[in-house]
């Protein structure tokens, strides 16, 4: 949603339009004051342990005098907390204190409702896979229950089959199971069946604004055929309320209900046993809050229902086909839409008249109405710059160029950013006017992180009367494209104490680098005993492996592997050797994956890799199996030799924020990499079919295109402050693929050092010239 503000001309004095809703979350928060409460192991001789019963504190009325019962009575609204006291006796031995896991379990704390929706072996694919796609998402848990599972279940739901087709032996069986199971885990249980359609928030409200400490039987209430005048029973088309006492109470006569009650219809019986061994009757309203139904008539539609009672409704009832389950869900969606853009308009309107009461007046009220006022920088550091765009080049280029092609997202966001300000236009001068855009004259964005993408248009517009008149005129707007809500997307466990298997490849041409991984190796690992073991691959170039029984080059490397091991005893460092000329990432992957087992976590690095704790507690994190793999940006200093020149560098440590100054995070190397072997076998067998024994295309792809284009997986690439990288020129294998060779020249190229440091290098070098 974007945000407008209009400009009467670009000289003139800029006038204010009203701003566009936002959907806003609000909530409303409460505040506990625990007492001092412990649980201990055992029984207790303690005064308070009965006052304290089955873990929850009684609650007395403002009288002081005692409960009608656990539950309270109907009676018995006001209630005040009574305290108490905890005295310990130094003549009993110290318990041992058991704390629950989580804290809504300690202070009993349940969710709030919980769906159940009534189906059948015929509609299980049909009508109760659409209540699963259109409203299943809105609440806690959503349980479908069936007599007979169909020969084969939708994907994404939780189906339950009781074994019988008989309707009231299916609702017998889903009452028992709901107590059974979860009759402590919620407050509130609501049974539908699955020709009805259910507004999710609104039901989500209802229970919100009940007390879950009374029985409820709350729904559409219906008359007995032939039976008592005030006893009803809540119809099952529309939907019926059960709290959580009421189904603790009823658990003990279903099996007497189930033997002498007889009824064809579930909902009547279930109503019959509530009524006649709890004494309720099912009601519509219930501490002023009504429960709201609509009865969809026969080839009704839905986007010309414009009734109140429809619009208001909680349940709509009987849907006949999924594609009238969808159509309702989106005249719902619209319906909640329309009325949360009334409310944001209504709250604009709020704060701007009470905005006049306040010290600044109207003028305190900043643009747009609801929204975060602008950034204010205390320091000209803190400045945010703004980019100047048009609609094919923008001047603020992220390789620091003056002047660079606007593509992709940033192409898409301008188009729609001068689409949205035309219509925007039109909509507030017609029929007057119209507007018809030319060119974009001026454009400026920049991104405030307190509210959002501002923009500031000056348009070329031509104008159009309605006599039929035209004129070019310039226009100033200023849009605002607010953040919306933070989503918290849920992740996997993943713990810290995996074992990481390190992987390092070397080639003739990197041992001279291999002493300094192996000393930070032993010190940050084996000195520490972290779970982490290391592979050697050595790279043979054909050459080489000819002659590796009379000189071999790597025997210097295995003497320094052979000294950790005996420094170590229990220490082993295997090494693998592969004869290559092209030492593809992805070909030697291939051997280190079929010597693994399919749930080791890889860590991919090279000879200039610095191994430390706080890297691999990261790539533990961040590499979750069959979810994501990682691929750090490490840290890459500068050319001592240009930096300092003269000077002698710090002996600050890789790790502190002093070496992060001379340097820069290379997005060009994608060597070091996170992820578990079963999602990289997944992702080669995917590719089998594109490379049909292609050792060319192999040698043309690393393991992160691998990961982009065959597994599916989320590939998080972030900077690595942990990954510091001492200055060292690459050698680039012409017989890579030109992007690959392409990035590995740009890497040594950006990596000599800053442009400050070589105008500073050429500087003195002419300097020296001339003189």
């Amino acid at each position: 949603m974007t945000h407008f503000e209009e400009v009467a001309d670009v000289e003139e004095k800029r006038s204010t339009w009203p701003a566009l809703p936002l959907i806003l979350g609000l909530s409303l928060g409460c505040s506990l004051s625990l007492l001092m409460v412990s649980w201990t192991q055992g029984d207790t001789d303690d005064s308070c342990g009965d006052e304290l019963g089955n873990g929850g504190l009684f609650l007395g009325s403002n009288r002081g005098d005692p409960p009608e019962d656990q539950r309270g009575g109907p009676g018995n609204e006001d209630f005040q907390p009574r305290i108490v006291p905890y005295h310990k006796d130094p003549n009993k031995p110290h318990k041992k204190v058991l704390r629950t896991r989580y804290i809504h379990t300690e202070l009993g704390i349940r969710e709030r409702l919980l769906v159940g929706v009534l189906t059948s072996r015929a509609t299980l694919n049909t009508l109760a896979v659409a209540v699963n796609r259109t409203v299943a998402h809105h609440f806690h848990r959503t349980f479908f229950f069936t007599g007979l599972r169909s020969p084969k279940v939708p994907h994404g739901m939780a189906v339950v089959a009781h074994g019988d087709d008989r309707p009231v032996w299916l609702m017998y069986e889903t009452v028992r199971h709901l107590h059974q199971h979860y009759g402590l885990d919620y407050d509130w249980f609501f049974l539908a069946q699955d020709d009805t359609y259910m507004q999710a928030e609104r039901l989500a409200e209802l229970v919100g604004h009940l007390s879950a400490g009374q029985d409820l039987y709350m729904g559409r209430a219906e008359e007995f055929i032939g039976g008592e005048e005030r006893a009803r029973y809540c119809h099952g088309g529309y939907g019926y309320l059960l709290s959580r006492s009421l189904l603790a109470r009823l658990q003990p006569h279903l099996d007497t209900c189930r033997n002498d009650i007889l009824s064809v219809r579930p909902d009547e019986w279930l109503g019959r046993c509530i009524i006649d061994y709890l004494g309720l009757s099912c009601v519509e309203v219930h501490q002023e809050m009504t429960y709201r139904y609509f009865e969809l008539g026969k080839n009704a539609d839905p986007e010309r229902e414009d009734r109140a009672q429809f619009k208001n409704a909680f349940t709509v009832h009987p849907v006949s086909e999924p594609s009238l389950m969808y159509r309702l869900h989106k005249r719902f969606s619209q319906i909640e839409l329309d009325w949360t853009y009334l409310q944001i308009q209504q709250l604009q309107v709020q704060i701007n008249n009470l905005s006049e009461l306040t010290p600044e007046g109207k003028a305190g009220a900043t643009w747009p109405i609801g929204v975060n006022p602008p950034f204010r920088p205390k320091t000209r550091f803190e400045v945010i710059n703004w980019e100047y765009f048009t609609e094919e080049h923008i001047y603020s280029c992220p390789d620091s160029s003056p002047k660079c092609e606007l593509r992709g997202a940033d192409r898409a966001d301008v188009s729609a950013v001068l689409e949205t300000a035309v219509e925007r236009l039109n909509e507030r001068y017609q029929p007057q006017l119209r507007f018809r855009k030319r060119h974009l004259l001026n454009g400026y964005r920049r991104f405030d992180p307190t509210r959002g993408m501002e923009y500031v248009l000056d348009l070329a517009l031509e104008a159009f009367t309605q006599k039929g008149h035209n004129q070019v005129i310039a226009k100033r707007v200023s849009l605002l494209r607010p953040l919306s809500t933070i989503e918290i997307i849920p992740m996997p466990y993943v713990t810290e104490a995996t074992r990481v298997q390190v992987i390092l490849p070397v080639t003739a041409n990197e041992q001279d680098y291999v002493s300094n991984f192996l000393d930070m190796y032993v010190m940050n690992t084996l000195d520490t005993h972290d779970n982490v073991l290391l592979t050697f691959l050595f790279v043979y170039d054909p050459f080489d492996a000819q002659r590796i029984s009379q000189a071999d080059v790597f025997a210097g490397i295995k003497a320094m592997i052979g000294e950790v091991e005996k420094r170590y005893g229990d220490v082993k460092i295997p090494w693998i050797s592969v004869k290559t000329e092209v030492p593809s990432q992805v070909k030697l992957m291939d051997i280190i994956s079929k010597k693994h087992p399919v749930d080791t976590l890889f860590f991919l690095a090279s000879v200039w890799t610095e191994v430390n704790a706080d890297f691999l507690n990261r790539c533990r994190m961040n590499a979750i199996s069959n979810w994501q793999v990682f691929f750090p940006i490490h840290f890459q200093e500068f050319s001592p030799a240009i930096v300092y020149r003269d000077q002698q560098p710090s002996a600050a440590s890789s790790f502190t924020a002093e070496a992060l100054r001379d340097g820069r995070f290379d997005r060009h190397v994608f060597e070091e990499a996170c992820f578990y072997n079963a999602d990289y076998m997944a992702a080669r067998t995917k590719m089998a079919a594109d490379i049909l024994d292609n050792d060319e295309l192999l040698e043309s792809m690393d393991v992160y295109e691998i990961f982009v284009r065959y597994s599916g997986l989320h590939v998080f690439r972030a900077v690595e402050p942990a990954l510091v990288q001492k200055y060292v020129r690459r050698a680039c294998n012409p017989r890579f693929s030109e992007d690959i060779y392409h990035r590995c020249v740009l890497s040594n190229l950006e990596g000599l050092a800053s442009r400050s440091h070589l105008a500073m290098a050429l500087f003195e070098q002419e300097q020296a010239n001339s003189t």
